[in-house]
């Protein structure tokens, strides 16, 4: 009889993934984004234009909403930007009923969402919404103050502009036939007309967007670098800021160009859904067999909350049930002993992923909180479950929960080179005085050779010192950064995860090491709905300073 940790060692080696996995999986990531992604329109990893082509300085100004329908939650918020890289921010978080995730009608899910809309208002907002109905009682009519909405609608979607969209498919567990092939935006709009709210839907983001921009607002002017966004969290998804030229595809509707760079929703849920690189346990198949869309979303199935819990039970499930390892069973056990067949053990996506943070963070003796947890969330007897037993839960966990970590940073990394700002080198404009003046350069009379001299050492220097070691000014040192912003609860509370992470990235060999350094990774709390608003506002202000002209 083989013992519970003997397995346990046994089923957590299948979820290995070693350094010659990521690099294989980097560079089959490349070549769909190189060669589908930005010239077709619905290649596997959609590459979605967004139309939003400017991040966010930190000196806009301005009240707008933000909608944020991510996964099991709905967010409502207004953001007040002050103009000094600073907000206020007001939220509500309601729950999705699962009778709206699986509606039969479209009209099902957006009345939700107009609903709530209208209760944020009366509750947060409520003067500029009595004085709204006032005037839209007067002779002229109309709304007097309208809000910009940005709409973060965290689904694959064929974007043709700034606040027009059609869903491709849904995820996460939603399955609204009636919504499929429709703008949502239209949708929304609809909705919240016949409510008679003074909201326009200004924008149609997706979460990895808004992230990139919340975070940009919030950094210091001389660091406003973020290139690059991804959602860790209920789904997944990746966006990066991508130059015009080289986006091939059509692309619909009126959009900025003086920037010469917009903002690519990869969608890379769906990467890979052949599994040609990807990992495959009999444990993923038996997940993705019972996922309401089976052969999709195989990253996203691999990665995100949504599915690493269940992923956790299933294979518990498997030592449970076997008579070989019994897991949580004891010899001539009592009542109080069993686990119930109707227990959470034996629920389909009954357990959540947060069991893994727990076992992840637990490394006591007696492992007393995860054990805990193990009674909360699986609904297993605390007699029933020894100290053996949470131990090979925990490396059950810790197994799932790498890999994940592991194929995150995989998919960055990708992101990383197909930006090609790992490469790009110094702009000798950005090289500081007092950098220059280390050099014995006092700007009277410096050279081209000089200023490529002092930029080239530079770049040198970046790998290997902090800011603080070298440039007070941070110029130089903000340059070199390649600043990814990311959201999301398997990224902000699973333990190391952005240390797994970055174990991927030195792996991959065009990063390495010092490449890796280069790499600044910030978490934006909630800032998919806060980025959403921003972008609502500044779609707005383009708006009319382009009218206006």
């Amino acid at each position: 009889m083989m013992s519970c940790l003997e397995e346990a060692r046994r089923i957590a080696a299948q979820f290995e993934y070693t350094d010659d996995r990521v690099r294989k999986a980097v560079a089959d990531g490349l070549n769909p984004m190189k060669a589908e992604g930005l010239r077709r329109t619905t290649p596997t990893m959609c590459q979605s234009p967004t139309y939003v082509t400017r991040v966010a300085k930190g000196t806009e100004k301005g009240l707008s909403l933000g909608v944020d329908l991510g996964g099991t939650n709905l967010r409502v918020c207004s953001v007040d930007l002050h103009g000094d890289s600073t907000y206020t921010v007001l939220q509500s978080r309601i729950p999705v009923p699962q009778e709206i995730m699986v509606a039969e009608l479209a009209v099902e899910l957006f009345t939700f969402i107009a609903k709530h809309i209208k209760v944020f208002l009366a509750t947060h907002h409520k003067d500029c919404l009595q004085l709204d109905v006032l005037n839209s009682l007067s002779p002229e009519g109309g709304h007097q103050h309208t809000f910009s909405l940005g709409f973060t609608f965290s689904f694959p979607v064929h974007q043709t502009g700034i606040n027009e969209g059609t869903l491709l498919r849904w995820t996460k567990g939603f399955d609204i036939p009636g919504v499929v092939g429709q703008d949502v935006c239209k949708l929304l709009q609809s909705e919240i007309d016949l409510l008679n709210l003074p909201v326009k839907v200004a924008a149609l983001v997706n979460d990895a967007t808004g992230t990139i921009i919340s975070r940009a607002y919030t950094l210091p002017l001389s660091q406003t670098c973020t290139s690059i966004g991804a959602i860790f969290g209920t789904g997944t998804n990746g966006v990066y800021l991508e130059k015009l030229s080289k986006i091939t595809k059509t692309l619909g509707g009126d959009y900025d160009t003086s920037t010469g760079e917009m903002f690519i929703s990869i969608e890379w849920g769906s990467f890979d859904n052949n599994l040609l690189v990807l990992p495959n346990t009999v444990y993923d198949a038996q997940l993705n067999q019972a996922s309401v869309n089976p052969g999709n979303q195989m990253f996203e199935k691999r990665v995100s909350g949504m599915f690493l819990g269940e992923l956790l039970r299933i294979v518990i499930v498997a030592m449970h049930t076997d008579p070989q390892i019994g897991l949580f069973r004891v010899q001539k056990p009592s009542s109080a002993e069993i686990v119930n067949d109707r227990s959470l053990l034996h629920t389909q996506w009954g357990v959540d992923s947060s069991i893994l943070s727990i076992a992840e963070a637990d490394d006591s003796d007696d492992l007393n909180f995860l054990r805990r947890k193990i009674e909360e969330s699986l609904s297993v007897p605390a007699a029933a479950i020894s100290i053996q037993d949470a131990r090979a839960v925990k490396m059950i966990a810790h197994a799932i929960g790498k890999r994940a970590a592991r194929l995150a940073g995989m998919a960055i990394g990708a992101v990383v080179l197909q930006s090609g700002r790992l490469i790009d080198p110094v702009d000798p404009l950005t090289v500081s005085v007092e950098y220059m003046e280390s050099f014995g350069l006092n700007g009277r009379n410096v050279g081209s050779e000089d200023i490529i001299r002092a930029a080239r050492t530079a770049m040198t220097d970046l790998t290997n010192t902090t800011m603080s070691q070298k440039d007070p000014s941070g110029l130089i040192y903000e340059h070199g950064i390649i600043d990814v912003g990311v959201d999301g609860s398997v990224v902000e509370f699973y333990p190391r995860f952005e240390s797994y992470m970055r174990e991927a990235l030195r792996a991959v060999e065009a990063i390495g090491a010092s490449g890796a350094k280069r790499i600044r990774i910030g978490l934006t709390k909630d800032g998919s709905s806060v980025g959403a608003a921003i972008i609502a506002l500044l779609a707005t202000q383009q708006a009319v300073q382009t009218r206006d002209l």
